[in-house]
Protein backbone atom coordinates (compact mmCIF):
# COMPACT_ATOMS: atom_id res chain seq x y z
CA UNK A 1 0.00 0.00 0.00
CA UNK A 2 1.47 3.62 -1.17
CA UNK A 3 -1.16 5.31 1.46
CA UNK A 4 -1.04 4.75 5.38
CA UNK A 5 -3.91 5.93 7.80
CA UNK A 6 -3.13 6.31 11.14
CA UNK A 7 -4.69 8.28 14.31
CA UNK A 8 -2.79 10.90 15.02
CA UNK A 9 -4.39 12.43 18.24
CA UNK A 10 -7.67 14.63 19.27
CA UNK A 11 -8.37 18.36 19.13
CA UNK A 12 -8.82 19.60 22.23
CA UNK A 13 -12.82 19.70 21.80
CA UNK A 14 -12.63 15.85 21.55
CA UNK A 15 -12.53 15.21 17.42
CA UNK A 16 -10.15 12.61 15.84
CA UNK A 17 -7.62 13.60 13.54
CA UNK A 18 -6.10 11.48 11.21
CA UNK A 19 -2.70 11.43 9.54
CA UNK A 20 -2.33 9.89 5.93
CA UNK A 21 1.44 8.63 4.56
CA UNK A 22 1.30 9.02 0.81
CA UNK A 23 5.00 7.59 -0.31
CA UNK A 24 6.31 6.90 -3.66
CA UNK A 25 8.78 4.53 -5.42
CA UNK A 26 11.74 6.76 -4.92
CA UNK A 27 10.92 6.98 -1.23
CA UNK A 28 9.65 10.30 -0.89
CA UNK A 29 6.63 10.95 1.45
CA UNK A 30 3.97 13.04 2.31
CA UNK A 31 2.11 12.94 5.40
CA UNK A 32 -1.26 14.61 5.53
CA UNK A 33 -3.80 15.66 8.35
CA UNK A 34 -7.25 15.61 7.75
CA UNK A 35 -7.17 18.64 10.35
CA UNK A 36 -6.70 21.75 7.82
CA UNK A 37 -5.67 19.29 5.06
CA UNK A 38 -2.33 20.27 6.86
CA UNK A 39 1.29 18.85 5.75
CA UNK A 40 3.11 17.55 8.76
CA UNK A 41 5.56 15.60 6.89
CA UNK A 42 7.39 15.67 3.62
CA UNK A 43 10.64 13.57 3.16
CA UNK A 44 12.87 14.20 -0.04
CA UNK A 45 15.77 12.75 -1.35
CA UNK A 46 19.16 15.18 -0.90
CA UNK A 47 22.23 14.73 -3.10
CA UNK A 48 23.43 11.51 -0.61
CA UNK A 49 20.21 10.02 -1.19
CA UNK A 50 19.09 10.63 2.04
CA UNK A 51 15.68 11.72 3.24
CA UNK A 52 15.13 14.98 4.57
CA UNK A 53 12.18 16.84 6.02
CA UNK A 54 11.94 19.90 3.93
CA UNK A 55 8.75 21.27 6.00
CA UNK A 56 8.00 23.24 9.05
CA UNK A 57 5.44 21.78 11.67
CA UNK A 58 4.31 19.88 15.12
CA UNK A 59 4.69 16.48 16.37
CA UNK A 60 0.80 16.86 18.33
CA UNK A 61 -2.66 17.60 17.44
CA UNK A 62 -2.82 20.59 20.20
CA UNK A 63 -0.06 22.29 18.56
CA UNK A 64 -1.88 22.63 15.58
CA UNK A 65 -4.66 23.46 16.80
CA UNK A 66 -3.73 25.65 19.19
CA UNK A 67 -0.61 27.45 17.47
CA UNK A 68 0.09 30.26 15.19
CA UNK A 69 1.20 30.48 11.89
CA UNK A 70 -1.13 27.47 9.71
CA UNK A 71 1.47 25.72 9.79
CA UNK A 72 1.19 23.36 6.29
CA UNK A 73 -2.29 24.29 6.20
CA UNK A 74 -5.18 24.65 3.52
CA UNK A 75 -5.82 28.57 3.61
CA UNK A 76 -9.47 29.53 2.92
CA UNK A 77 -11.80 30.79 2.10
CA UNK A 78 -10.01 33.74 1.31
CA UNK A 79 -5.83 33.23 1.58
CA UNK A 80 -3.88 36.30 2.25
CA UNK A 81 -5.32 40.03 3.66
CA UNK A 82 -9.36 41.91 3.36
CA UNK A 83 -8.51 45.23 4.54
CA UNK A 84 -10.40 46.50 7.34
CA UNK A 85 -12.41 43.13 7.25
CA UNK A 86 -14.69 44.77 4.99
CA UNK A 87 -15.44 44.24 0.70
CA UNK A 88 -18.41 45.09 -1.25
CA UNK A 89 -19.92 42.14 -3.68
CA UNK A 90 -22.39 43.28 -6.03
CA UNK A 91 -23.86 46.57 -4.10
CA UNK A 92 -23.72 44.60 -0.32
CA UNK A 93 -21.03 45.11 1.76
CA UNK A 94 -19.78 42.46 3.82
CA UNK A 95 -17.85 42.43 7.23
CA UNK A 96 -15.69 39.84 8.18
CA UNK A 97 -13.89 39.10 11.82
CA UNK A 98 -10.25 41.27 12.25
CA UNK A 99 -7.99 38.64 13.59
CA UNK A 100 -5.08 40.57 12.19
CA UNK A 101 -4.84 43.71 14.14
CA UNK A 102 -7.89 45.85 11.78
CA UNK A 103 -7.44 43.66 9.15
CA UNK A 104 -8.97 40.24 8.19
CA UNK A 105 -6.13 37.53 7.66
CA UNK A 106 -6.60 33.92 5.97
CA UNK A 107 -9.72 33.40 6.23
CA UNK A 108 -10.48 34.03 9.91
CA UNK A 109 -10.30 32.99 13.08
CA UNK A 110 -12.72 29.77 12.20
CA UNK A 111 -11.13 29.63 8.33
CA UNK A 112 -10.35 26.37 6.82
CA UNK A 113 -6.94 25.99 8.68
CA UNK A 114 -9.13 25.61 11.87
CA UNK A 115 -11.48 22.13 10.55
CA UNK A 116 -11.17 18.60 9.53
CA UNK A 117 -12.14 17.90 6.01
CA UNK A 118 -13.64 14.50 4.96
CA UNK A 119 -10.54 12.24 3.49
CA UNK A 120 -10.75 10.17 0.99
CA UNK A 121 -7.76 7.94 -0.16
CA UNK A 122 -6.86 7.25 -3.25
CA UNK A 123 -4.30 4.57 -4.21
CA UNK A 124 -2.11 3.50 -6.51
CA UNK A 125 1.30 4.05 -8.19
CA UNK A 126 0.67 8.23 -7.95
CA UNK A 127 -1.22 8.23 -4.31
CA UNK A 128 -3.39 10.83 -3.82
CA UNK A 129 -5.63 12.30 -1.03
CA UNK A 130 -8.97 14.02 -1.68
CA UNK A 131 -10.34 15.96 0.77
CA UNK A 132 -13.75 17.89 0.96
CA UNK A 133 -14.91 20.56 2.94
CA UNK A 134 -18.45 22.93 2.97
CA UNK A 135 -18.67 26.25 4.01
CA UNK A 136 -22.24 27.27 4.78
CA UNK A 137 -23.34 30.53 3.79
CA UNK A 138 -22.08 33.29 6.05
CA UNK A 139 -18.86 31.49 7.37
CA UNK A 140 -16.80 33.40 8.63
CA UNK A 141 -18.87 36.60 7.46
CA UNK A 142 -18.45 35.24 3.63
CA UNK A 143 -21.54 35.05 1.48
CA UNK A 144 -22.78 31.25 -0.38
CA UNK A 145 -22.46 27.80 0.24
CA UNK A 146 -18.95 26.98 -0.68
CA UNK A 147 -18.01 23.24 -1.59
CA UNK A 148 -14.22 22.52 -1.78
CA UNK A 149 -12.24 19.74 -2.61
CA UNK A 150 -8.48 19.74 -2.72
CA UNK A 151 -6.43 16.51 -4.12
CA UNK A 152 -2.79 16.19 -3.05
CA UNK A 153 -1.15 13.69 -5.06
CA UNK A 154 2.56 12.14 -5.02
CA UNK A 155 3.83 12.12 -8.33
CA UNK A 156 5.84 9.09 -9.15
CA UNK A 157 8.45 11.58 -9.92
CA UNK A 158 9.01 13.45 -6.68
CA UNK A 159 6.23 16.02 -6.73
CA UNK A 160 3.57 16.54 -4.67
CA UNK A 161 0.41 18.54 -6.78
CA UNK A 162 -2.31 20.08 -4.95
CA UNK A 163 -5.07 20.71 -6.83
CA UNK A 164 -7.67 23.50 -6.12
CA UNK A 165 -11.37 23.04 -6.65
CA UNK A 166 -14.59 25.13 -5.78
CA UNK A 167 -18.50 25.91 -6.66
CA UNK A 168 -20.78 27.91 -5.03
CA UNK A 169 -24.77 28.24 -4.00
CA UNK A 170 -24.19 32.32 -4.47
CA UNK A 171 -21.75 35.14 -5.43
CA UNK A 172 -18.61 34.96 -3.11
CA UNK A 173 -15.06 35.83 -3.02
CA UNK A 174 -12.63 32.94 -3.02
CA UNK A 175 -8.52 32.56 -2.78
CA UNK A 176 -7.17 29.42 -1.51
CA UNK A 177 -3.54 28.61 -0.92
CA UNK A 178 -1.32 26.16 1.03
CA UNK A 179 0.80 27.50 3.94
CA UNK A 180 3.79 24.93 4.09
CA UNK A 181 7.33 26.24 5.52
CA UNK A 182 10.09 25.30 3.89
CA UNK A 183 13.48 24.70 4.57
CA UNK A 184 15.32 22.70 1.92
CA UNK A 185 18.38 22.16 4.30
CA UNK A 186 16.04 20.37 6.39
CA UNK A 187 13.21 22.19 8.83
CA UNK A 188 15.78 21.86 11.84
CA UNK A 189 18.15 23.45 9.99
CA UNK A 190 18.34 26.98 11.02
CA UNK A 191 17.80 29.96 8.62
CA UNK A 192 17.19 29.82 5.21
CA UNK A 193 19.60 32.95 4.36
CA UNK A 194 21.47 30.56 2.05
CA UNK A 195 19.06 29.38 0.07
CA UNK A 196 18.89 30.44 -3.83
CA UNK A 197 16.06 31.74 -5.28
CA UNK A 198 14.24 32.51 -8.43
CA UNK A 199 10.89 33.82 -9.26
CA UNK A 200 9.59 34.63 -12.46
CA UNK A 201 7.57 37.83 -11.47
CA UNK A 202 7.72 41.25 -13.17
CA UNK A 203 6.02 43.44 -10.56
CA UNK A 204 5.01 43.33 -6.63
CA UNK A 205 2.56 44.70 -4.42
CA UNK A 206 4.14 47.56 -2.14
CA UNK A 207 2.04 47.11 1.29
CA UNK A 208 1.09 49.93 4.12
CA UNK A 209 2.34 49.15 7.83
CA UNK A 210 -0.84 46.67 8.41
CA UNK A 211 0.76 45.02 4.90
CA UNK A 212 -2.07 45.63 3.16
CA UNK A 213 -1.39 46.18 -0.55
CA UNK A 214 -1.63 50.13 -1.73
CA UNK A 215 -2.66 49.41 -4.80
CA UNK A 216 0.28 50.37 -6.66
CA UNK A 217 1.83 47.62 -9.17
CA UNK A 218 5.44 48.30 -8.70
CA UNK A 219 8.66 46.67 -11.32
CA UNK A 220 10.54 44.50 -8.77
CA UNK A 221 13.34 45.77 -11.33
CA UNK A 222 15.85 47.83 -9.01
CA UNK A 223 14.11 46.72 -5.82
CA UNK A 224 15.06 44.12 -3.21
CA UNK A 225 12.26 41.84 -4.39
CA UNK A 226 13.96 41.25 -7.96
CA UNK A 227 14.54 37.73 -8.07
CA UNK A 228 14.29 37.76 -11.97
CA UNK A 229 18.25 36.80 -11.88
CA UNK A 230 18.52 33.91 -8.81
CA UNK A 231 20.02 35.05 -5.80
CA UNK A 232 20.29 34.05 -1.87
CA UNK A 233 17.35 34.85 0.13
CA UNK A 234 20.02 36.99 2.55
CA UNK A 235 21.69 39.09 -0.28
CA UNK A 236 19.26 41.67 0.02
CA UNK A 237 16.97 41.00 3.41
CA UNK A 238 18.29 43.96 5.19
CA UNK A 239 18.31 46.72 2.57
CA UNK A 240 17.29 49.93 3.37
CA UNK A 241 13.93 49.38 1.44
CA UNK A 242 10.77 50.81 3.07
CA UNK A 243 8.32 47.44 2.12
CA UNK A 244 11.59 45.03 3.51
CA UNK A 245 11.44 47.14 6.77
CA UNK A 246 8.07 47.19 7.73
CA UNK A 247 7.21 43.94 7.07
CA UNK A 248 10.39 42.84 9.14
CA UNK A 249 11.78 41.02 5.81
CA UNK A 250 9.61 39.52 2.58
CA UNK A 251 5.57 39.32 3.13
CA UNK A 252 4.51 40.54 -0.53
CA UNK A 253 2.67 39.50 -3.17
CA UNK A 254 5.15 39.24 -6.02
CA UNK A 255 3.02 39.13 -9.57
CA UNK A 256 4.22 36.79 -12.45
CA UNK A 257 5.70 38.10 -15.65
CA UNK A 258 2.06 36.96 -17.96
CA UNK A 259 -0.35 36.22 -15.26
CA UNK A 260 -2.35 33.29 -14.86
CA UNK A 261 -1.92 30.51 -17.17
CA UNK A 262 -4.54 27.34 -18.56
CA UNK A 263 -2.02 24.83 -17.06
CA UNK A 264 1.20 24.93 -14.33
CA UNK A 265 4.03 26.94 -15.47
CA UNK A 266 7.21 27.07 -13.48
CA UNK A 267 7.16 30.57 -12.16
CA UNK A 268 9.36 29.28 -8.79
CA UNK A 269 13.10 27.74 -8.04
CA UNK A 270 14.06 27.18 -4.64
CA UNK A 271 17.90 25.32 -4.05
CA UNK A 272 19.68 24.90 -0.65
CA UNK A 273 23.36 24.41 -1.05
CA UNK A 274 23.93 22.18 2.30
CA UNK A 275 21.35 19.50 0.74
CA UNK A 276 21.73 19.64 -3.18
CA UNK A 277 17.86 20.03 -3.19
CA UNK A 278 15.94 21.76 -5.90
CA UNK A 279 12.59 22.95 -5.52
CA UNK A 280 10.84 23.77 -8.30
CA UNK A 281 7.15 25.52 -7.67
CA UNK A 282 4.80 25.36 -10.99
CA UNK A 283 1.94 26.67 -10.74
CA UNK A 284 -2.00 28.28 -12.89
CA UNK A 285 -1.91 30.99 -10.52
CA UNK A 286 -0.85 34.18 -10.82
CA UNK A 287 0.89 35.04 -7.94
CA UNK A 288 2.71 33.96 -4.98
CA UNK A 289 2.91 35.73 -1.75
CA UNK A 290 7.01 35.17 -0.21
CA UNK A 291 7.09 35.12 3.61
CA UNK A 292 10.11 34.70 5.24
CA UNK A 293 8.39 33.71 8.21
CA UNK A 294 8.79 37.20 10.03
CA UNK A 295 6.89 36.25 13.10
CA UNK A 296 7.87 32.49 13.66
CA UNK A 297 8.95 32.72 17.10
CA UNK A 298 6.42 31.36 19.56
CA UNK A 299 7.76 29.70 22.45
CA UNK A 300 4.68 28.09 23.49
CA UNK A 301 4.77 25.45 20.55
CA UNK A 302 7.98 23.58 19.42
CA UNK A 303 8.47 22.26 15.97
CA UNK A 304 8.61 18.54 15.32
CA UNK A 305 11.38 16.89 18.22
CA UNK A 306 11.32 19.43 19.69
CA UNK A 307 12.85 22.10 17.52
CA UNK A 308 11.96 26.00 18.35
CA UNK A 309 10.36 28.38 16.45
CA UNK A 310 12.79 31.03 14.94
CA UNK A 311 12.37 33.73 12.59
CA UNK A 312 13.55 33.12 8.98
CA UNK A 313 13.85 29.30 10.04
CA UNK A 314 11.48 29.08 6.76
CA UNK A 315 10.18 30.41 4.32
CA UNK A 316 6.53 30.21 2.47
CA UNK A 317 5.35 30.52 -1.29
CA UNK A 318 1.63 30.96 -1.15
CA UNK A 319 0.65 30.78 -4.64
CA UNK A 320 -2.80 32.64 -5.41
CA UNK A 321 -4.20 35.62 -6.56
CA UNK A 322 -3.82 39.28 -5.33
CA UNK A 323 -4.53 39.97 -1.23
CA UNK A 324 -7.23 42.33 -0.60
CA UNK A 325 -8.63 42.10 -4.39
CA UNK A 326 -11.96 42.17 -3.45
CA UNK A 327 -11.25 46.17 -2.39
CA UNK A 328 -9.10 46.47 -5.50
CA UNK A 329 -10.98 46.19 -8.81
CA UNK A 330 -8.07 46.56 -10.93
CA UNK A 331 -6.44 43.57 -8.97
CA UNK A 332 -6.83 39.81 -10.09
CA UNK A 333 -10.58 39.12 -9.28
CA UNK A 334 -11.24 36.33 -6.36
CA UNK A 335 -14.81 36.51 -7.49
CA UNK A 336 -16.64 33.35 -8.09
CA UNK A 337 -20.43 32.95 -9.25
CA UNK A 338 -23.31 29.76 -9.50
CA UNK A 339 -22.60 27.89 -12.16
CA UNK A 340 -18.28 28.62 -12.35
CA UNK A 341 -15.79 26.37 -11.05
CA UNK A 342 -12.99 27.55 -9.00
CA UNK A 343 -10.14 25.38 -10.59
CA UNK A 344 -6.13 25.78 -9.87
CA UNK A 345 -3.17 23.61 -9.58
CA UNK A 346 0.28 24.20 -7.87
CA UNK A 347 3.38 21.41 -8.04
CA UNK A 348 5.96 21.74 -5.51
CA UNK A 349 8.77 19.37 -7.98
CA UNK A 350 11.82 18.03 -5.63
CA UNK A 351 15.23 16.98 -7.67
CA UNK A 352 18.59 17.76 -6.49
CA UNK A 353 22.57 19.38 -7.96
CA UNK A 354 25.06 17.03 -7.35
Amino acid sequence: MSIVKAFFGNTPDGRAVYSYRLSNKNGMTAVILDYAGAIQQLLVPDRAGRLVDVIGGYDNITDYCLGDGAQGSLIGRYGNRIAKGKFTLDGKEYTLACNNGENHLHGGPGGFERQIFAATPVDGEEPALRLTYTAADGEEGYPGRLDVTVTYTLKAENALSIHYEAVTEKPTVINLTNHAYFNLGGFASGKIFDHELWIDADTYLPTDAGLIPTGELRPVAGTPFDFNTPKTIGRDFYADDTDLVQAGGYDHCLNFTGGETATPKRRISLYAPSTGIVMDTYTTLPCVQFYSANFLANPDHPFKGGYPQAKQNALCLETQKMPDSPNKPHFTSTVLRPGERYDTETVYAFGVRK
